[in-house]
């Protein structure tokens, strides 16, 4: 068996830790199996499966430069006792440098950064990430990547030019997603949204995800649809501050916040019409589950048009909040939803096609350390 050492955040219900999760549910794990290097001490929703399934999940000193001797010694504890691991794949952006640089210390012949953004975040970590950024071909020997715009970020245009990367597809489970009449019924009336129009955004509360631009666009976007709702599942950083805003509106009983859920797939039949207003992304999960669910669905333009798989996808600049309004009005003159099975088959975005790709993938690099 092979096992594949995966470093994130933490396991929480977020886009990069579901797409691994889904990989995981359907791989042979007599075959491979995924362990996790989680960077928070915070436990995940996703650790007890993780743990049932056979994973490991190993939690290190955070990626703080200060603390980057307790890192590297954790590292070292964790590989001498696992001399199993060849493979470690990186999905933490630029500071997945750590775990790379520390497998290539410690001989870790397959050293895997996964691109999934498109950008990066201009946090308080903005100087620490440039530097990251430009330690990574140093030590990553292998490139993965959700989408071309995620690839140009991070590996440059050499790499791009050269195909020299694995396009690894954010894939999702497609008969959870398709359209289902008798689900949306049923969470319609257990949520109070029967005759409503319902707009719908899932996404962890960060800057990137852009929800104060979604507030205002929806405040105006009452002005002429009363009957409008808006439906928010994640939590995250901003949560608190974007409660806050919707009271001071007055819109508390026009909005409802979800939070983290596990029937994140049954929302989806609830709403008319997706939004995705981010300030970037690589490839939004998010996105393909959407589609999936054949709703019509408003991206901001600066994310990349790889996810525009149906033509009820659009993309609308953020400088243009009238033009959001009047895609929303669009989509919720045009209900009718059918199957999308094949759209996302043929778009490579099915999980149980793509599943046996990665694990054909992992088997091959394993043997190249033999």
């Amino acid at each position: 068996m092979i096992r594949i050492l995966h470093s994130v955040s933490n396991m929480d219900r977020a886009g990069i830790e579901t797409m691994l999760m889904n990989y995981y549910r359907h791989i042979d794990r007599n075959k491979v199996q995924f362990d996790f290097l989680c960077n928070k001490t915070k436990p995940g929703a996703y650790d007890e499966e993780i743990k049932k399934m056979g994973g490991k999940i190993y939690h290190t000193p955070g990626l703080n430069p200060i603390k980057y001797r307790q890192y590297l010694k954790c590292m070292k504890k964790i590989f001498k006792n696992n001399p199993e691991y060849k493979i470690v794949e990186a999905h933490n952006g630029a500071l997945g440098v750590y775990a790379l640089h520390a497998a290539k210390k410690y001989k870790i012949p397959i050293r895997i950064f996964h691109a999934h953004g498109a950008s990066i975040t201009k946090d308080w970590k903005w100087p620490i990430k440039r530097v990251c950024k430009a330690l990574l071909p140093l030590n990553m020997n292998r490139h993965f990547t959700c989408g071309k715009a995620a690839a140009e970020c991070y590996f440059g245009e050499k790499i791009v030019s050269m195909n020299d990367y694995e396009f690894i597809p954010n894939a999702i489970n497609t008969k959870k997603f398709v359209f289902n009449p008798s689900v949306r019924e049923r969470m319609r009336k257990e949520n109070n949204l029967e005759n409503k129009n319902v707009i719908g955004h899932v996404g962890r509360f960060m800057p990137q995800k852009n929800h104060n631009f979604l507030i205002d666009v929806f405040l105006e976007y009452l002005k002429i649809d009363n009957n409008a709702h808006l439906v928010l599942l994640g939590d995250g950083e901003l949560l608190d501050t974007i409660t806050r805003k919707i009271k001071e509106k007055g819109i508390e009983e026009k909005v409802t916040l979800v939070g983290n859920v596990s029937n994140v797939n049954e929302w989806y039949q609830a709403f008319d019409c997706f939004v995705l207003p981010s300030i970037w992304e690589g490839l939004p999960v998010v996105g393909v589950e959407a589609q999936a669910a054949d709703l019509p669905c408003i991206f901001s333009a600066s994310i990349t048009r790889e996810i525009g798989l149906s033509s009820r996808a659009k993309f609308v600049s953020t400088k243009n909040k009238e033009q959001w309004i009047s895609e929303i009005k669009k989509a919720m003159e045009d209900k009718k939803r059918k199957d999308t099975s094949e759209l996302i088959k043929n778009n490579n975005y099915d999980i149980e096609i793509e599943a046996v790709k990665l694990e054909n993938k992992y088997i091959e690099l394993a043997g190249e350390t033999k």
